[in-house]
């Protein structure tokens, strides 16, 4: 059996670093502090943990909620969380986990086996955030409770990826959730405005057209540091200037890491913020819903691809702050062909897919996100372009919710949505298998492309463990995406964390940006 100090040992993770640790790497618990206040680009419209799975509602999970293991650092580092330990068959396909002794909910009620089988029979059977990540390898019934602090999966198959999507299953209590169910609603519109975890911090206040405070939890089973925030706040703050005028006032002590390069040099200017740089995995794109005319054409879609200035956008907006990422792959994942060169902007070549397209142009739609006001400019830029080529476009503004909930059907999913792919578990499979696998399509897919062959390779893929067929499996797929103008892949993001200037220990992840909290803390 894998013990902590072993999967620490192998994910090269060093104990947390800027506090006073104890015996076992664990940092040492202190008296705390006062309270820390981010203000979020997206409404806080839903808090529960096995329905919300995005990046601009990701707070309330990695603060409010544990999983069995925990992705930290970067680059990402998987770590025993709730787990202390995990064994897996020979045959790959039953992972049995030992749960900690000291971990308990909120509430006091101890973590348990039975939570953790509930949690993922609760995901399976809502079919929303997450779940898609396992409908198809966990069935209903299938995972045990052997004892109160072991529990065991039965995969329906071996799994390139479950083990680093094991973070991912957020555990809730049981007991709790179960009282406030309704007619088999597995409690879903209660959790939606409540909470039910055991992270290192414990709801407060929750309003959705305003945000969610929490307060620290003392008893949780990784003791703090000597300065923990007692409270931390976010709030849904929407205009890009008042987050920046916020942050420099002293209002705020955190905001995204993702605004625009222009504003995080006008903070640069300020002696109340630091900025914290970091390489991220989040590929900046136009999803392209593939299903409706003229749109299910490749050389529509070709034309598309050839008719955004990529490198304009890079210079003049991002103000070469990124890098161009011409495939649906961050640039330092492993997967991506060698020499894939993506599509450059070029109208006359676009003029030309446009002639063979067969159906009749019409209008095309791009649902910008609301607060994110790089997602805002692309679409104005692609929009005047496109104009040049012949082909209409109409710009939506949508807050982050309203798009993530159209993007369920393709029938109800903008023509084309400028937005980020984040990371959620280290793997070719979160970026270009989620983006091309029809089993994500109504969850994960932005495109809701059907390619029978595709969709066997990415399951050989998902099914194997010999990492140089898996990776030539997924240079195929993401030639094959290229080729067939899937997506218009613009960069790779670099994470600029404005946070005040007297906060410290703030732990960056690709997978967490930022928000998990538990470790921040301001200077002596």
């Amino acid at each position: 059996m894998a013990t902590r100090r072993d999967l620490m040992k192998l994910a090269g993770a060093a104990p947390l670093a800027g506090a006073a640790t104890l015996a076992g790497g664990l940092p040492a618990r202190a008296a705390s502090t006062d309270k820390f206040v981010y203000a979020n680009n997206s409404p806080y419209d839903n808090i529960d943990p096995h329905t919300v799975f995005d990046i601009a509602r990701q707070a309330t999970r990695f603060n409010l909620y544990d999983g069995l293991y925990r992705w930290v650092g970067n680059p990402p580092q998987m770590i025993p969380w709730l787990a202390e330990s995990h064994t897996v068959s020979d045959d790959g396909k039953v992972y049995t986990f030992r749960l900690r002794e000291n971990a308990k909910f909120h509430d006091g009620k101890p973590i348990t086996a039975e939570d953790v089988v509930y949690s993922i029979e609760r995901m399976i059977a809502l079919k929303k955030g997450p779940a898609s990540l396992y409908i198809d390898s966990v069935k209903p019934g299938t995972t045990k409770a052997l004892d109160a602090r072991t529990v065991q999966f039965n995969l329906t198959a071996p799994s390139a990826i479950f083990l680093g999507t094991v973070p991912d299953i957020l555990i809730v209590n049981s007991a709790l959730v179960r009282r406030n169910e309704r007619n088999g609603d597995w409690a879903e519109p209660w959790l939606a405005r409540n909470e039910a975890g055991s992270g290192s911090y414990a709801l407060r206040r929750y309003d959705p057209a305003v945000g969610f405070s929490a307060r620290r939890f003392r008893d949780h089973f990784i003791p703090f540091g000597e300065r923990p925030f007692e409270e931390l706040e976010f709030r849904t703050v929407l205009e890009t200037n008042t987050r920046v005028l916020g942050l420099q006032r002293g209002d705020f002590q955190g905001v995204d890491g993702y605004m625009p390069y222009d504003q995080i040099q006008r903070l640069r200017g300020s002696n109340n913020v630091q900025i914290v740089e970091e390489e991220s995995l989040r590929v900046f794109q136009f999803a392209v819903n593939t299903t409706k005319a003229p749109l299910d054409d490749v050389h529509f879609r070709r034309a598309l691809a050839h008719a955004f200035d990529y490198e304009g956008f890079i210079r003049d907006i991002m103000k070469g702050s990124v890098a161009r990422n011409p495939g649906p792959l961050p640039n330092p994942i492993w997967g991506t062909p060698k020499g894939l060169a993506g599509y450059s902007y070029d109208l006359d070549k676009a003029r030309e897919e446009l002639r063979q397209v067969k159906a009749p142009l019409r209008p095309i739609t791009i649902n910008a996100l609301a607060g994110f006001s790089e997602s805002e400019q692309a679409a104005v830029l692609f929009q005047n372009s496109l104009r040049q080529i012949g082909v209409e476009v109409r710009v939506e503004v949508s807050p982050w919710s309203v798009v993530s909930s159209r993007m369920r059907s393709p029938e109800t999913q903008a023509d084309l949505v400028p937005l980020w792919k984040s990371t959620y578990y280290v793997d070719p499979n979160n970026w270009v298998g989620e983006l091309v696998n029809s089993r994500y399509h109504g969850t994960r897919s932005f495109c809701y492309y059907k390619d029978p062959e595709l969709d066997a390779k990415l399951d050989r893929a998902l099914a194997m463990s010999d990492q140089a067929e898996r990776q030539r499996i997924y240079e195929e797929v993401v030639q094959a995406v290229n080729d067939l103008a899937l997506g218009i892949f613009i960069y790779n993001t670099k994470w600029y964390g404005p946070y005040a200037a007297d906060i410290e220990n703030i732990r960056f992840s690709p997978v967490s940006n930022g928000q998990d909290l538990r470790w921040a803390q301001a200077h002596k």
